[in-house]
């Protein structure tokens, strides 16, 4: 406990006395995932999704306006704000347990080795990816005041939700590319790379443009100390634009007997974000740590995509792939070049109306992604 405390208080001294909160929270995560999994397998992953997702981000928004009327401390905030990730387990286990009542075995199966050796490397890969996501702002707050990491999150977290199609898409598409890869039906897996690759970076290049355009007048709405993170999510937002253009590679590594050696890549990317972090952190402050992520993330998602191509020899982009970037190269030029003059809500409305008008338009007349028009041409009525 002392160990962990000086070493994640060199900078900002309060961090100290919240170390035994990491393992109340980490232990109430661990858990509450053996219980999600635990329904996930009875084919009921409605609730456990809810809770993963909202429960506790209601609690912490209401925990956040008691603190902004000073009816709570920060003490206070932090003790509660543990107390919803225990509460999200226990509710989480009763519910699972609800379904199933679990059978104790205190027997070993007879395959326990080969469920430890792949645990082990799930737990690594899984520990690689939390590296990578969270690595620079616990190196932060060695380097800088604690304040500047409220500013990183706060920029990272706008930049993340051009994740939010990524993840919905993978659940998707995790399954059908383990049935084709268990099928060994090549071409359909080549199809599936290509269009969910196509499909996403069309979903999230618009996102990334939405939010950057209005990013100035987004933080004309908040604190005036805030307003510092435009390069924070343009290096973020890239990274995850990156993320989503790579498309169900995850998947195909994941669900094949290529995963151990993209876990072990994993690793050594991990290693090399703490490096990049080290190195840009104290030249160039908070933009120096999202660009330290980019890097890493670059890294790490070029060796997965020349991977894919060795083992597999295929690769997730075509003609359409290039069309969509031209694309959104010249909305990002257009709609750079001016501003309006109202209240920055309105101008967000306006200018996002506007570029997404032009975005779905030219996407439609050129017909650029068969599964996009069909979209349209279904739920649009155009």
């Amino acid at each position: 406990n002392d160990m962990i405390g000086n070493l994640l208080s060199r900078q900002n001294d309060v961090v100290r006395e919240y170390v035994w909160h990491i393992f109340l929270v980490g232990m109430a995560m661990s858990y509450f995932e053996v219980f999600y999994a635990w329904a996930r397998i009875q084919m009921k992953s409605m609730f456990g999704n809810f809770m993963k997702e909202i429960f506790c981000r209601v609690g912490q928004t209401v925990l956040l306006l008691l603190l902004y009327f000073k009816l709570i401390d920060i003490s206070f905030f932090i003790n509660a704000l543990v107390g919803f990730y225990i509460a999200r387990t226990l509710i989480m286990k009763l519910y699972s347990y609800s379904l199933r009542s679990p059978k104790l075995d205190f027997h070993f199966p007879n395959n326990w080795r080969n469920i430890v050796k792949y645990s082990a490397l799930i737990i690594l890969g899984g520990s690689t990816a939390i590296v990578l996501m969270e690595v620079d702002k616990v190196m932060l707050n060695n380097f800088l005041e604690l304040e500047n990491v409220a500013f990183y999150a706060v920029a990272g977290f706008i930049a993340s939700t051009i994740a939010v199609p990524s993840k919905a898409m993978h659940q998707i598409t995790y399954p059908l590319t383990a049935n084709y890869l268990n099928g060994r039906d090549k071409p359909a897996l080549a199809q599936l790379y290509q269009k969910s690759s196509l499909t996403l970076f069309i979903v999230s290049g618009i996102l990334f443009l939405l939010i950057l355009l209005n990013l100035n007048e987004l933080y004309e709405l908040l604190p005036h100390k805030y307003a510092g993170g435009f390069m924070i999510v343009f290096w973020v937002g890239l990274a995850k634009v990156y993320d989503a253009l790579l498309g169900n590679n995850n998947a195909i590594l994941f669900n094949s007997d290529f995963y151990r050696s993209i876990l072990f890549f994993g690793v050594l990317l991990a290693v090399l974000a703490i490096l990049f972090n080290l190195w840009l952190i104290p030249n160039y402050g908070i933009n120096g740590a999202a660009i330290a992520s980019f890097s890493a993330f670059f890294i790490y998602n070029s060796l997965k995509l020349g991977y894919v191509k060795a083992k597999f020899q295929m690769q997730p982009f075509t003609h359409e792939t290039i069309k969509v970037l031209l694309l959104l190269i010249i909305i990002a030029v257009i709609f750079s070049t001016f501003s309006f003059s109202f209240h920055p809500l309105v101008n967000i409305a306006l200018k996002s109306i506007l570029m997404i008008a032009l975005y779905v338009g030219v996407l439609y007349r050129f017909k650029i992604s068969e599964d996009v028009y069909a979209f349209l041409n279904k739920y649009l009525k155009i």
